[in-house]
């Protein structure tokens, strides 16, 4: 018995030291495909903030929980129209396929303003909420999805009827696989710079506004979850805002997903929490191809179960202490 708890910590310490991040790689509007820098690596011109690190951020009330590690100015701007379909394609550091499966994944946007968006200082944004999604109606995270199959994006539909205006639109994975303890979570957010057009005039109130950081704690039920394990999979709390009324009001969004080029719409189970908007959660979809590879290589090449192992580990340890 004391070896086999022995082997559980040290696999415990190893799962811990080889855990493997990430960050979007990819992003879609429509039929329009960007790419993201890979961290720390010679920049090029992009719609994604540039981050210096795949280490997720830790700590709900870390400075880089905003936009990223020290997350950069990006020099392009997209256009986009009220409606259209964006996704988001998160990879491992070495663009292998994303490495964690537990978790919500969440978008908020933030106007810049009148100021164009390649200078707007993100943390004076104002966040408001329009998608998030946690497990599927089988009790599976659909962040799952992207942690099983190579090139799956998470799609993301903009308000229908959002106004006109420079915004960051912010996708964020909370990878919950260590959040059993508090400080255990790992936030992965990521900032791409978009031009929305139309004639649209839905606009968030002012309570719906959030500050990043500041709209979380690491005591939230949604990021400190110890029983994140258990099964039958309990009720999830999502951490941050409810989705802004507007969105939720402005129509129902297409049940088809905008595809890549070359790709096919793929069908996603409608997600499930304690404030899920229909029709507005992120979906999945299948990427088309693969950049090349960055100029500077940033991380070794992890295992991708380590979210597998520290479940199994949850598992085995709670049957020692006979609490399964």
């Amino acid at each position: 018995m004391q070896g086999l708890t022995t082997l559980l910590i040290l696999l415990a310490t190893s799962a811990t030291t080889v855990s493997a991040h990430g960050f979007v790689h990819k992003v879609w509007i429509g039929s329009k495909t960007f790419l993201g820098n890979t961290p720390n690596a010679e920049p090029t011109g992009s719609i994604v903030r540039q981050i210096n690190s795949v280490d997720p951020v830790k700590g709900a009330l870390n400075p880089f929980v905003n936009c990223g590690n020290d997350a950069q100015l990006a020099e392009d701007i997209a256009d986009a129209n009220p409606g259209d379909h964006m996704a988001f394609l998160w990879t491992g550091g070495d663009l292998s396929r994303w490495p964690h499966n537990t978790g919500p994944m969440l978008t908020y946007m933030a106007s810049c303003g009148a100021t164009d968006c390649t200078t707007f200082n993100s943390s004076n944004a104002k966040w408001f909420k329009i998608a998030q999604d946690g497990r599927d109606s089988q009790g599976n995270w659909l962040q799952n999805r992207i942690f099983l199959q190579d090139n799956i994006a998470a799609n993301v539909t903009l308000p229908s009827n959002i106004a006109p205006g420079a915004y960051i639109i912010r996708h964020e994975i909370i990878a919950l696989h260590l959040a059993t303890s508090l400080g255990g979570a790992e936030f992965y957010p990521s900032c791409s710079q978009i031009r929305v057009g139309g004639t649209g005039t839905g606009k968030p109130t002012s309570d719906e506004l959030v500050s990043l950081p500041g709209a979380y704690s690491d005591k939230d039920p949604g990021i400190l979850v110890p029983n994140v394990f258990d099964t039958p999979a309990p009720p999830y709390t999502f951490p941050g805002p409810p989705i802004a009324a507007f969105v939720s009001g402005s129509g129902s969004t297409p049940s088809s997903h905008a595809s890549a080029p070359g790709s096919s719409p793929t069908s996603s189970p409608s997600s499930s929490g304690s404030s899920s908007t229909k029709g507005k959660s992120c979906k999945l979809k299948r990427a088309s191809t693969t950049a090349p590879a960055s100029k500077r290589a940033v991380e070794v090449k992890r295992p991708r179960h380590i979210s597998r192992v520290m479940r199994d580990l949850h598992v085995a340890v709670g049957t020692l202490s006979g609490r399964h």
